[in-house]
């Protein structure tokens, strides 16, 4: 880190099917993060209505990964997730940070 310069620290938060959520500990866990937490939750669109407009079938059973980390190793996490878990196509998963400016725990 260079004189002056500022570490940003990220909040991440992934949403994905339950399925994927071994693979997804694990890869975050190599990637270096902190203060990791799990929650479960369940979609809130109906299947039926996916499937005619869109033609997608949904997973009701979704988890909810967060962590905090480094703003590089966030930008790698984001970019790995397109790469190796297809998070650019429809129906695999939703991820994305927020900045922290502060943090007290």
């Amino acid at each position: 880190m260079k004189n002056g310069e500022k570490r940003r620290i990220m909040f991440l938060t992934v949403i994905a099917g339950r399925k994927q959520q071994d693979t997804i500990l694990e890869f975050l866990a190599e990637s270096g993060s902190q203060l990791t937490e799990v929650m479960y939750g369940k979609g809130t669109v109906k299947p039926g209505y996916l499937k005619n407009i869109l033609g997608l079938v949904t997973e009701e059973n979704k988890v909810v990964i967060t962590c905090v980390l480094n703003e590089q190793k966030a930008n790698h996490i984001l970019q790995s997730l397109v790469e190796k878990f297809q998070f650019n196509k429809p129906n695999t998963g939703i991820a994305f940070t927020i900045p922290i400016e502060k943090l007290s725990f």
